[in-house]
């Protein structure tokens, strides 16, 4: 499985390729996980659609088989905006839907205004424009001083998922990449995330935007997503009913027959 060498890092990627040979020259789809995960969250994702779509999946920096986490101060948009440009560049990928849950929605914004010639859609899963509209997340590294990792990631898994959304193995698997998963990486990337607000620029976005907003996130309320909406000139937003926070894991599946029609109707159109 390729890495990409970035100066002392390494980002893990993994490209899923099973579009049949009738398709010629597939499209790319590149799926930008959050904090706390891996780029296994998108698995219940790739059925629905490898048959059409070639996919990347990466490991962000600082998590999964990625290099480990920056220091302190370092971590920037520019930063994971250079790592996924780089992820396509290695892939042979001029241009690409990106799809980002979470920090990676957040960075697919960024992506959007930044390098624009890039994408040709964007879609983001549980993001959020400015970083001061997040909620739940000051508190982190308390609740870790206190209580430890793996009590912190039981409450967050309350807060991504209600009582029976998973299997018991979905949820154990979830559990143990998040209450493993680097705490500098976690800490430091939630400080970027408070911090970043794009609000003035996201109206400059021209290519189409589909957002998927859970309708009871604890960290990004659906106001948010509805404010972002508003201020997009080409977006689709669908709100998912009895969803939290983990909505792209939870709902894996729905979120991808979504995307997939959206990505459709763009294709006729």
């Amino acid at each position: 499985m390729p890495f990409v060498d970035r100066e002392d890092k390494r980002i893990f990627y993994e490209e899923i390729d099973l579009t049949p040979p009738w398709i010629v020259n597939p499209q790319t789809i590149m799926l930008h996980h959050g904090i706390g995960t891996t780029s296994g969250v998108w698995s219940d994702w790739l059925p629905v659609l490898s048959g059409m779509y070639r996919l990347l999946r990466l490991d962000m920096r600082g998590f999964g088989q990625s290099s480990t986490a920056e220091k302190a101060g370092e971590w920037s948009l520019d930063l994971l905006a250079d790592d996924a440009i780089a992820v396509a560049d290695h892939a042979g990928c001029s241009r690409f839907h990106f799809v980002g849950e979470s920090i990676g929605g957040t960075l697919g914004l960024f992506l959007a205004i930044r390098h624009p010639q890039r994408l040709q859609t964007l879609t983001v899963s549980n993001g959020a424009h400015r970083g001061v509209e997040i909620q739940n997340v000051q508190q982190w590294g308390t609740l870790i001083e206190q209580q430890g990792q793996e009590a912190w990631s039981r409450q967050l898994m309350d807060w991504r998922f209600y009582p029976g959304a998973l299997s018991d193995a979905h949820y154990q698997w979830f559990h143990r990449q998040q209450s493993t998963s680097s705490l500098s990486a976690t800490l430091d990337l939630a400080k970027l995330l408070l911090q970043i607000d794009l609000s003035a620029e996201v109206s400059k976005i021209e290519l189409p935007v589909l957002l998927l907003s859970p309708d009871n996130s604890p960290f990004i309320p659906v106001s948010v997503m509805v404010d972002l909406f508003a201020r997009l000139g080409n977006a689709v937003l669908q709100v998912f009913p009895h969803t939290r926070h983990g909505l792209p894991y939870s709902n894996g599946a729905e979120c991808a027959a979504v995307l997939k029609k959206f990505l459709d109707r763009r294709a006729v159109a």
